[in-house]
């Protein structure tokens, strides 16, 4: 499509807690009952691209065992909308027969998943493998409240590692159906500081390891100290070999989805304690630093506000991020409000069953709208026809946002 991707989500988290308890949001928030007035919400209010996932763990029944009735009824009707999906694959957990993302052959099990799943779905052109790699890798093996629960440098790699490695196996196996095929990472977007001097070479150092998905999904080299920190952590010189030659050829398929939110930029303090303190720096200027290091066009794939009142203002403020830098030259081709509905728990992470609603959607768990919904059909209404990019020449596209697109934006559209 030749317009900025304006876009929402449904909430589709699905990590086990406390001791194994699995937590589905799209359960919790009534979609799996509402999806079809869900997703006529998503036509509604201006949406023309909508975050959807299956739920992998029901659908991965085992190795080459697929359960699609779900999926077939509801992607049927996405496509009878008129929406566009970017599917999310694997958000926040594995299957039960799986174990955790400790799981050495789980990539390559994903990625017969990913395979089955593209040629099921021929038509689907955007996809996200795996969700918030880094995050998912933090809270499930170094915080220790999702899925393996573990609380080590070394838990937290070896699942990064295998997510990555799920991603790049599902990218290969998913252009041999679509060569035009766009993947859109959705890694969050961080910033560290030093609350006191003594902190600063920890801030820098986290600093560094923000980049770590990208650096892996893209072929780009991390810097000494991250290396470093891998290899004490279980990773070898030829996982460090893999990643390098299979993200390089990865890349020009992708697109950099970011996501950010207030507590995006956190301050380190000397007792090992991190406060988020709002945006400092800002989405634009966050955002900037990435872009400079990939060189990958970029999406705003989620930001929310936890406040209800306070939301129309942050759309306004991550938006106007966006057009900044757009007029920079930077290739910014989308901007998501996450999610449609209402949120559960997202104020804790998840990490604990509480039940409390999060007003953070366009819509109330009733399916009322929130300020924020007025927002968002006003910035489609003002931007909708905004150009994908700013004075780029679109008419060779060969598919939406193709490979030969995603390489020429890079090379035409260069930051100052």
């Amino acid at each position: 499509m030749n317009t900025i991707l304006f876009a929402t989500g449904i909430e589709n988290s699905y990590p086990t807690v406390q001791g194994g308890k699995r937590r589905d949001l799209a359960a919790e928030t009534g979609h799996y009952k509402r999806w079809r007035e869900d997703l006529q919400l998503c036509k509604e209010i201006g949406a023309h691209v909508v975050r959807y996932g299956p739920p992998y763990y029901i659908v991965h029944g085992g190795p080459h065992s697929y359960d699609w009735s779900y999926v077939d009824d509801e992607l049927a009707y996405i496509r009878e909308l008129g929406l566009i999906p970017i599917v999310d694959l694997c958000h926040f957990g594995v299957p039960d027969w799986v174990g955790s993302f400790q799981n050495g052959d789980w990539p390559q099990l994903f990625a017969d998943f990913a395979d089955a799943f593209a040629a099921r779905y021929p038509w689907v052109v955007y996809y996200t493998p795996v969700n918030e790699i880094l995050v998912c890798a933090r809270f499930s093996g170094k915080e220790g409240i999702w899925n393996e629960q573990l609380k080590s440098d070394k838990a937290m790699i070896a699942a990064h590692k295998h997510m990555c490695k799920a991603t790049l196996l599902s990218i290969e196996r998913i252009l041999r159906h679509r060569s035009d095929a766009v993947f859109f990472q959705s890694e969050t977007t961080e910033a560290f500081f030093a609350h006191s001097p003594e902190m600063q070479a920890e801030a820098d150092f986290h600093n560094e390891l923000r980049f770590l998905t990208f650096d892996f999904l893209y072929g780009h080299p991390p810097n000494g100290d991250a290396l470093m920190f891998l290899m004490k952590n279980g990773a070898t010189p030829q996982d460090y070999q893999w990643f390098m030659e299979h993200g390089r050829k990865a890349a020009p398929h992708c697109v950099m989805g970011m996501d950010y939110y207030a507590m995006n930029e956190r301050a380190l303090h000397p007792d090992g304690s991190q406060e988020a303190i709002g945006p400092v720096l800002g989405w634009n200027n966050i955002a900037r630093g990435y872009y400079e290091r990939y060189r990958r066009p970029m999406m705003l794939t989620e930001t929310n506000a936890l406040d209800p009142q306070e939301a129309p203002g942050w759309l306004w403020k991550t938006w106007h991020n966006v057009l900044a830098l757009r007029k920079e030259g930077v290739p910014v081709v989308g901007f998501t409000w996450y999610s449609l509905i209402d949120q559960v728990d997202w104020d804790i992470q998840l990490r604990e069953i509480r039940g409390k609603v999060n007003g953070n959607g366009l819509f109330t768990l009733e399916r009322q709208p929130q300020p924020v919904a007025t927002a968002f059909r006003d910035l489609v209404r003002h931007y909708g026809d905004l150009p994908v990019l700013e004075d780029f020449p679109i008419g060779n596209m060969r598919g939406p946002l193709s490979e030969r697109w995603l390489a020429d934006a890079v090379e035409t559209k260069r930051a100052p």
